[in-house]
């Protein structure tokens, strides 16, 4: 495993993904970061967005609906709320669920709208995702 990361992403459902890559990049509550074999540890909280995974020369990208993410020299480990691989996003539930959470966010009165806004976030980002297949 000499210049790779081991990956590993759990969410409550089970393991999404479990393979060695060469690259991370990752939407932190501070922004986003990327890691290299090698970095140095930490743990951070993560915000509903993107890990974009690099290995040997592909590109490949998986949603994450918010967790954490403990980075050691060889390793991230991703706990997520729930997380899909681009390839694996039924991209015409996330437009129905985008649209549906738009439709609430006109309901004025009778919404939560940090809730709201988080499904939109989700789908959005799911949506654009399924296009990089």
């Amino acid at each position: 495993m000499e210049n790779r990361l081991r990956l590993d992403i759990v969410t409550p459902y089970g393991l999404v993904l479990s393979e060695e890559v060469d690259e991370i990049t990752a939407t932190g509550s501070e922004g986003e970061f990327g890691v290299l074999p090698g970095h140095v540890p930490f743990i951070t909280t993560l915000t509903i967005g993107t890990l974009i995974l690099r290995k040997e020369g592909k590109i490949s990208y998986v949603f994450v609906n918010s967790g954490y993410a403990e980075v050691t020299s060889d390793r991230v480990v991703v706990l997520a709320d729930s997380a899909e691989r681009a390839e694996a996003i039924d991209l015409e539930r996330a437009m129905t669920a985008k649209k549906r959470a738009e439709e609430r966010l006109k309901q004025a009165e009778k919404v939560d709208f940090v809730r709201a806004q988080a499904a939109i976030e989700r789908a959005t980002i799911r949506i654009q995702l399924a296009g990089k297949r």
